[in-house]
């Protein structure tokens, strides 16, 4: 009887490389893991009242429910549903590409930050040190949060011009921002809530959060500079590679015309107005969405371009961040499916109990890491104030720590985080416009990140010792 040939010949042999899973992939294994759950946690809800508008837990009032049970469909209905949710970040990210395109095809982008890159020539560490620290104070005075997402794009500018790569475009930025936001001295949508519930002085306890603020921000320039300073030296050590243009010698040489002149000064005025409307006018992200078509045509018109091609450029802006734009999205279902679940709460109450039985020092550092593992279920600053400061107010009175203490424990769980969970859309966001995956940021971002909870621990620390009060 002939043999029959069995083995593979090593040409047709496939061998398995390992690679980092893509952002939807991780995304997709989260959201599998918060549907798994839903079948091993009980569900139960908190009894919530509304005051001023504004609703509220009540502690102690968590009971078990019965709970929905999810099927295979609500599995992939919660991606749908959080794509809608999340409709107003996800247009905003696709219309400030669209805007942020007819900008730079007009030439005064290259034009202007190339003129500052001029003056600035042997002086980078000034340039990347001044918008950090603008970006900085945006974050701690609350007037650039989620509208930062649209000012990544200034990173990117200056990261080609300087020959570097996309992280250090979105470190400059998103990651400058979230530093100052960690300590938030004046920010009302998150200390600002945080205080009233914890019945506080509006922004008390200022001095030592303006000094944790200082250290910070000055660890966080260190960080970004060196980083910097190792990709100008040795491009190869980019996390993602550095930015080629083709256009690259050219565009140094790029004129700065007075049509460019008027147009950075229009987009200039448009986003002075925007983070005034955010602040003071109460616009949402959806009105940030429609202010940026408003950019876009006008800095269109001023550029002369034909309005086909201006259209044409702003489709071509919004392709660019199709992919990014659709993970906040993706994030987002991930809480869908908790929330439909009804174990949300569960979570919640789950991670306070424990606290209870705490050491001063050590409930304080408790109370950060439980708000720091809320935050990847409610990654907004106002909404997980408004969950966890309300249990975090009496738990602060029963272990002995200030209800000042009780606010920064909630302010770092929830700014640190940001920087890091995949379910924040504005990180998520910010990466998408610069082209960075989830993965390589983590990978810049981790140091600096542990650094930030060292500050944060020892902060919680002196606060509990000094027993910070309002003052």
């Amino acid at each position: 009887m002939p043999q029959t040939e069995t083995n593979q010949s090593p040409q047709t042999k496939k061998k398995f490389k390992w690679e980092m899973p893509d952002t939807y992939v991780i995304l997709f294994l989260v959201l599998l893991a918060g549907f798994i759950s839903t079948y091993l946690i009980p569900s139960g809800v908190f009894e919530r009242e509304t005051v001023d508008g504004v609703e509220r837990v009540i502690p102690g009032t968590y009971t078990q429910t019965e709970g929905a049970t999810l099927g295979l469909m609500d599995f992939f209905m919660a991606i749908q549903i959080g794509m809608i949710d999340s409709a107003d970040i996800i247009f905003m990210v696709l219309f400030t590409g669209g805007a942020f395109e007819i900008i730079e095809r007009s030439g005064a982008l290259k034009g202007g930050i190339n003129r500052a890159v001029d003056a600035t020539r042997g002086k980078e560490f000034w340039m990347i040190a001044t918008v950090s620290l603008l970006f900085a104070l945006g974050g701690a005075v609350g007037a650039v949060a989620n509208s930062v997402i649209a000012f990544v794009v200034i990173g990117i500018i200056i990261a080609r011009t300087l020959k570097l790569d996309p992280i250090v475009a979105v470190a400059i930025t998103f990651g400058a921002n979230f530093a100052g936001f960690n300590v938030g001295f004046t920010n009302p949508y998150t200390v600002g809530i945080a205080q009233d519930i914890a019945d506080l002085p509006l922004f008390s306890g200022a001095l030592l959060r303006i000094i944790v603020f200082v250290i910070i921000v000055s660890i966080t320039i260190a960080y970004i500079w060196r980083y910097t300073k190792k990709i100008m030296d040795d491009p190869s050590k980019s996390l993602v590679g550095i930015y080629k243009d083709d256009d690259q010698e050219e565009s140094m040489d790029a004129p700065f015309t007075t049509r460019h002149k008027i147009i950075l000064s229009f987009v200039a005025i448009c986003l002075i107005f925007f983070v005034y409307a955010s602040t003071q006018l109460g616009w949402t992200i959806s009105h940030m969405a429609a202010f940026f078509i408003f950019i876009a045509f006008g800095a269109g018109i001023i550029a002369g371009m034909h309005y086909n091609t201006l259209v044409k450029t702003f489709l071509d802006g919004t392709k660019k961040l199709m992919y990014g734009a659709l993970v906040v999205g993706f994030a987002r279902a991930v809480i869908v499916v908790l929330e439909d679940g009804e174990v949300l709460d569960t979570i919640v109450y789950a991670i306070s109990v424990p606290l209870e039985n705490f050491p001063p020092v050590l409930a304080a550092i408790g109370m950060f890491i439980s708000s720091a593992l809320l935050n990847f279920l409610v990654n907004s600053g106002s909404g997980q104030a408004m969950i966890s400061m309300p249990m975090l107010t009496p738990l602060a009175d029963m272990v002995g720590v200030t209800r000042q203490v009780a606010v920064q424990s909630f302010q770092f769980g929830d700014g640190l985080t940001n920087s890091i969970f995949p379910t924040s859309g504005i990180l998520m966001a910010s990466l998408a416009v610069a082209g960075v995956s989830w993965t390589k940021w983590v990978k810049f971002i981790s140091p600096l990140f542990l650094i930030w909870v060292l500050i944060a621990i020892v902060t919680l620390s002196v606060g509990v010792l000094i027993e910070w009060g309002p003052y």
